[in-house]
């Protein structure tokens, strides 16, 4: 064969082998993995100034209009991982087996939602269905308007806490003006609104003291009722020192903002 002709042959197949590479790349390293916590660029801009609303029905329009597409995006994340976790438990039911990367991430979601990992395979999945589930938008919605006095308070507006989040390591995040003497938490400081959300959302389903709203949400959906921000609301007297006085107010705000609430 003319050295030309070897010379060209070889040249194309160098390049089909770039191709191949560079397709590898794009389809694989790009790609999500299903735990990966969603970050959208509009959640690290700067939290609009809320306080130069004079109108009131204008500013809790524009506060909600704010808040809520993150809040759908993490509840859609949510039932990504809900799905997720029910297709491994089809799995654990029919006794197949589970595959490398499944066991890696059951071992995170152990970790992120606080299911303790030294239990049968079938027992975690379950735990973890009853702690990953979506939240209300209009609950999450009036908890955000309520903690944050509508969006213009200094943790929300300079660390997108508009949830009221508290730390408990120094330099975490705000220190409150009116922190008890002897006590040490300062209040969340977070680099976007959907690391805020999110931590936000992860509290409330994997910490203790929400237990109960986690079993309301079982039994609503168990029995295929709605679930309901006023009906959820009851789970959260631990949420504030004020109790059951708290978990009126927020059903109290559901109920009047709701032509503000749905769209």
């Amino acid at each position: 064969m003319h050295k030309r002709e070897t010379l060209k042959i070889v040249l194309i197949t160098l390049g089909v082998l770039a191709v191949i590479v560079i397709n590898a790349i794009i389809f694989t390293e790009d790609e999500p993995d299903i735990l990966d916590v969603p970050q959208s660029v509009e959640a690290k801009k700067p939290v609009p100034d809320f306080s130069q609303y004079t109108d009131v029905k204008e500013k809790k329009a524009a506060f909600f209009s704010y808040l809520r597409p993150e809040v759908e995006k993490q509840n859609a994340y949510l039932l990504t991982l809900r799905h997720y976790v029910q297709t491994l438990y089809r799995k654990a039911l029919a006794n197949e087996p589970l595959s490398d990367d499944d066991e890696a991430r059951i071992v995170w979601l152990e970790e992120e939602y606080r299911v303790k990992s030294n239990q049968p395979l079938k027992t975690k999945l379950l735990a973890l269905l009853q702690k990953i589930d979506v939240l209300p938008v209009e609950l999450v919605l009036v908890q955000a308007a309520n903690e944050s006095a509508w969006g213009t308070s200094r943790f929300a507006r300079k660390g997108y806490n508009f949830y009221g989040l508290w730390c408990f390591s120094k330099g975490c995040g705000f220190v409150p003006s009116q922190r008890n003497d002897g006590a040490s938490h300062e209040v969340a400081k977070f680099d976007s609104l959907s690391r805020a959300t999110y931590t936000y959302m992860r509290n409330l389903n994997r910490h203790d003291a929400y237990e109960d709203l986690r079993e309301i949400r079982s039994r609503l959906r168990a029995n295929q009722i709605p679930i309901t921000g006023v009906a959820l609301a009851e789970g959260l007297m631990n949420y504030s020192e004020r109790g059951a006085a708290y978990v009126e107010e927020l059903q109290t705000m559901i109920r009047f903002n709701e032509e503000f609430l749905t769209e």
